[in-house]
Formats: structure tokens, C-alpha cells, sequence
């Protein structure tokens, strides 16, 4: 959807890589580490050592015992290289001028298409990448990152006492960014899973992986926050840390102060495409239920609702009458898909998944993507000032995929601004809308909050439209604010107005 107005200035979400095979290392922290919390040590606990008043974990012990179980990963395959000019070099530059075909952050502007990141030529080169991995069974089940191998058509394990072997790759799951591996070993060192249900915000936890090649380097830091979503179409609850991780250190292990894998490191957030403190990790749970459903099928299937949803804030809140900012405000319904047919409407809000609230938006989608395929789910929703539920059959993400809308925060204040006017039936038909009114221009509060002309108002508050006197007298009933919802390019958004 083309609304550079209403498009916040977004962080740069990357998956650091070392090599380019599509992402083959990770991502992530730095921050203020907080007090650890005092226990007793146990053979897997680390022992705690006094740092003036501080009390500080000693990880050795982990790293000792289960460092044998964290291995290296070399991947190589052929990938599509850009060329900057009809005479471009053997090795073809990615991404921004000057940067090569080894370029850490290729990967982030293929996918995202950042301004200025074209890509005018394309031809196969090969290329080479390294990431990590950790061993969960004693025959050779390996866990890591599907960016790790994405593409990849030899995949390389090294253990800790040198041996090396290669890896099949027995499935991978883009949706939560998780492979795994398999090669023929036996009696081999696995690491204890630990529960991240147990883990809590503040809570030391500890990486190991190969940053840079550099084989089985270990960092430490905090868990800084659990739960977090993240601009992608990931269905994944990440855990947020401050641990120092690198390119290389992707698809490795995030263990807990007891020795127990609590995450695998995936992604970095940061303005720049390199390390500045925000890692994550996708939560163990996560991963092993993808993990054991890969080993059953060769795949992962993830559910649907077919909705886009997008993010509740205070104008917002104040314009649907909800008492505080939280749920997933729903901006499009998939026709003929699971919402749909159980009888959601654009303009509701989702606030909880059988009892579970939906605090943000991106909520949603982790709650959505953990359930099975064909479950049923009731919906607790808010729709025209009242509470309801709602019972929906889910669907197979594979067949589509819901998207979250986003949009700019900042919204005007004054009177609405806007001149309308019915459409006529060809721009009906052109919009592929039975209703709605043409945005002939755009002022005030609306101009500010990125309502241009030629945008099509399709519901005010919730409530669909049809004429400029129905909208009048919608607006009359809103005091400070109102949620409009326009279409533009046949993408669909609510857009808060706040008119006070």
C-alpha cells in the first residue's frame, strides 16, 4: 500500500549474516544488564560471583557441559546477483553501491526493497555463508535457522572435536525461521530444553555460536522483554535480549542460567542494518513444535484467519469507545475465508483467542499461528461499542497469508478537512468496491494524518458509507476523533483522525 505519508519511519529488521546464502548468520544485543536473581548452584546452574554489590552468574559450567553440543554450520549455493552496470565485475555487487556479493544485509533489501537498494541486473553467483546450530538428539537432529540454509545446496556441520559432515536439510519453516537439519552420527551431545513459559524478563541468559567463524564464542546478557512482534509475517512471539551476537552466530542457542535452551538467535533491530543492542530469539516451544512436525511431515503448516489487522492506538481507542488501546483492529476480511465466514467485519476489534487477550496487534498472529489447521476458536471482539464473540473454523496459512497493516502515528488536530463526493459506477468497478465516496481533497487533520485525493472513504467508525450526508452524520456523533477507513491502491487501512 503506497501511503509515504502514513508510513512510519521503520527500523531496519535484518538478519545478519556472515557469507550471503540468503541470511546465514544472526543478529542482536546490547544493553543494561540487570541484577541477577540469587540461587543454588547445581552441575547445569552457573555459580554466582560477588562484582562489588552486583551478583554475577559464572556460565562456565554451561558452556563446559553443553558447548559440544553447539556446532558450526558452512552452507553454499548459487544466488541471483545484482549488476550495477552493463559491465559489472565477476563478482556481482548486492544491496547498496560498493557493497559485494558478501554484503551482511543483502538479504534485508531483497526482501524489504529499501529506496535506493534496486537491483537492476540479475545473474547466479556462487556464494558461501556460515551460521550455527545445536544438537537435540543423540542421532544427528540439528536445529537452526531456515535464512541459515535458505537456497543453500550443500550444508556443511563441524563439530566442537572437528569432525564435519553433511547435513540434509529435513525441512524448513520461513514462517517462524526455523530448519532442521539431519546428519549421520551417533551418541552425539544434545542440549537440555528448557520451557519459555519459566523464563522471565531480567532473567540471565547466555548465547554460544561461531560470530564471524569464530567457533563456539560464547556472550551473556539479559532477557530484556518476552513476547515481542516484529514487522515481518512471522507468527513468532520472539524473546528480546541484550546478548552480543554477530553474523555467525544465527541458529544458534539461547540458554537460561540452568543450562536449558530457551531460544534460537535469529534477528537484530536496528537503524542502520548492523549490531546496535536489540536481539531475538525465537522461543524453544516454537521451535520444537515446528521441529517435531518436520520430522513427521517434511513440513510445518501454521493456521489462518484471513484478516489484516492492524495496531489499536489512543485515537483509535477513543473512536471505537474502547476504555484503552489494545486488541488487533481488523482493516480487511479475506472474502470466502475463515473470518469471513464466521461473521467478522472490518472495523472489529479482536481482544482475545479463547481468553487470551490480544494486547497488540501482533498478538494476533502468534496466537493464530500456533493453532492447528481446521481448529476452532472463539473470538472475543469489540464491534459498534459492545463486547461479542464469535466462532471461526481457522484455515491453512499456506493458502494466504494475513498481513498487518501499518501506518504513522501522528494524526492532526482541528476540523476533518475533507471534500468528497459518491463515486461514479466505472470508479466502483475500477476500485472493486460497492460503495464508498472519492476523496477530492484532503486538508486539515485528514491531510495530516495522510489522506490524499484520489483515496476512497469506504466506513466511518466502523460503519460503511455511502454518501456525504451519511458521513456527516457520523461525524456528528464523534467528539474528538474518528477512524476512517480508506482504500488506496486496493489496499485497505484505518486511519485515526483526531478532530479536537
Amino acid at each position: 500500500m503506497n501511503m509515504q505519508s502514513m508510513t512510519p519511519t521503520r527500523l531496519v529488521l535484518a538478519l545478519v549474516t556472515a557469507g550471503v546464502i540468503g541470511g546465514a548468520g544472526a543478529s542482536f544485543i546490547t544493553g543494561t544488564h540487570a541484577r541477577a536473581s540469587a540461587f543454588t548452584p547445581t552441575a547445569a546452574t552457573p555459580a554466582l560471583v560477588q562484582t562489588g554489590t552486583v551478583a554475577m552468574p559464572d556460565f562456565s559450567q554451561i558452556t563446559e557441559r553443553y558447548g559440544a553440543s553447539v556446532v558450526n554450520i558452512s552452507v553454499s549455493g548459487i544466488k541471483q546477483a545484482a549488476n550495477d552496470s552493463d559491465e559489472a565485475p565477476a563478482v556481482q555487487r548486492r544491496g547498496s553501491p560498493g557493497q559485494g556479493f558478501d554484503d551482511p544485509f543483502f538479504e534485508f533489501f531483497r526482501r524489504f526493497q529499501v529506496p535506493g537498494q534496486g537491483m537492476p541486473g540479475q545473474e547466479e553467483v556462487p556464494t558461501r555463508g556460515q551460521g550455527s546450530g545445536f544438537i537435540v538428539s543423540t542421532d544427528g537432529l540439528i536445529l537452526t535457522n531456515a535464512h541459515v540454509v535458505q537456497g543453500a545446496t550443500d550444508v556443511s556441520v563441524k563439530l566442537t572435536d572437528r569432525r564435519e559432515f553433511q547435513a540434509k536439510v529435513l525441512g524448513s519453516d520461513p514462517k517462524t525461521d526455523v530448519a532442521v537439519l539431519k546428519i549421520e552420527a551417533k551418541n552425539l551431545p544434545v542440549v537440555p530444553m528448557g520451557s519459555v513459559r519459566d523464563l522471565k524478563v531480567g532473567e540471565w541468559v547466555l548465547a554460544i555460536g561461531s560470530p564471524f567463524g569464530f567457533e563456539n564464542s560464547v556472550s551473556a546478557g539479559v532477557v530484556s522483554a518476552k513476547g515481542r512482534s516484529l514487522p515481518d509475517d512471522s507468527f513468532v512471539p520472539f524473546i528480546q535480549t541484550d546478548v552480543a551476537v554477530n553474523p555467525g552466530n544465527s541458529g544458534g542457542p539461547l540458554f537460561n542460567a540452568r543450562g536449558e535452551v530457551v531460544g534460537i538467535n535469529s534477528q537484530i533491530y536496528s537503524r542502520t542494518g548492523g549490531y546496535q543492542g536489540l536481539s531475538f530469539a525465537i522461543p524453544i516451544d516454537v521451535a520444537i513444535k515446528v521441529k517435531d512436525q518436520i520430522v513427521a511431515t517434511g513440513h510445518a503448516s501454521h493456521a489462518r484467519l484471513g484478516v489484516a489487522i492492524q495496531e489499536v492506538n489512543q485515537t483509535l481507542a477513543d473512536s471505537f469507545k474502547l476504555d484503552k488501546p489494545e486488541g488487533a483492529l481488523v482493516s480487511s476480511v479475506d472474502p470466502g475465508g475463515p473470518a469471513d465466514k464466521a461473521g467478522l467485519k472490518t472495523g472489529d476489534v479482536i481482544l482475545n483467542v479463547n481468553g487470551k487477550p490480544v494486547v497488540a496487534s501482533g498478538d494476533l498472529p502468534a496466537v493464530i499461528g500456533d493453532a492447528t489447521p481446521g481448529a476452532k476458536v472463539t473470538l472475543g471482539i469489540w464491534r459498534q461499542g459492545k463486547a461479542q464473540e464469535l466462532t471461526a473454523q481457522l484455515g491453512d496459512a499456506s493458502e494466504k497469508v494475513s498481513q498487518l497493516a501499518q501506518r504513522d502515528e501522528a494524526v492532526g488536530k482541528g476540523k476533518l478537512g475533507l471534500a468528497l463526493r459518491p463515486l461514479q459506477p466505472d470508479e466502483r468497478a475500477q476500485a472493486s468496491v460497492a460503495g464508498g465516496l472519492l476523496v477530492e481533497q484532503a486538508a486539515g487533520p485528514a491531510a495530516k494524518a495522510g489522506i490524499q485525493p484520489g483515496d476512497v472513504l469506504l466506513a466511518v467508525n466502523g460503519t460503511q458509507v455511502k454518501s456525504v450526508e451519511q458521513v456527516r452524520a457520523l461525524l456528528a456523533k464523534s467528539d474528538k476523533s474518528v477512524a476512517l477507513l480508506i482504500q488506496r491502491d486496493g489496499s485497505k487501512i484505518f486511519v485515526p483522525v483526531r478532530m479536537g
